[in-house]
């Protein structure tokens, strides 16, 4: 899969992505961090990417209406587990069915991964 990292994932999920065989890249590598959500989304759009973020202003389904763009996987976890993040992407990113999240809208949490697929 290929993943773009907003720079609210920390950079140490890439590492385990990649190990996993994802082509992973992240805003920060791109010199996009501190830069507005278009810039990044923009960016991964541009590379056919996958992107995983934690920032809610990519929440907005109507705005990122799944069948539109590459695909979103918004994480939402507690602070207490962030140090948890590359654990979980990677358990969530091996699920049999995550070749099937191109184009779709991803909310994930702890307890539950909910799939908004394209109409």
């Amino acid at each position: 899969m290929r993943i773009k990292l907003d720079e609210n994932v920390t950079p140490r999920a890439a590492e385990g992505l990649r190990a996993d065989g994802h082509d992973v890249d992240t805003a920060l590598d791109e010199g996009l961090g501190g830069r507005c959500d278009a810039d990044v989304w923009m960016a991964a759009q541009a590379g056919g990417r996958f992107v995983i973020t934690q920032d809610l202003h990519f929440s907005d389904v109507r705005r990122f209406l799944p069948g539109t763009h590459h695909g979103i996987l918004l994480v939402r976890i507690p602070d207490a587990e962030q140090n948890r993040l590359p654990d979980y992407l990677r358990a969530w990113l091996c699920a049999a069915d995550r070749e099937e999240w191109a184009r779709c809208f991803v909310v994930a949490t702890p307890n539950k991964v909910r799939v908004l697929r394209p109409e």
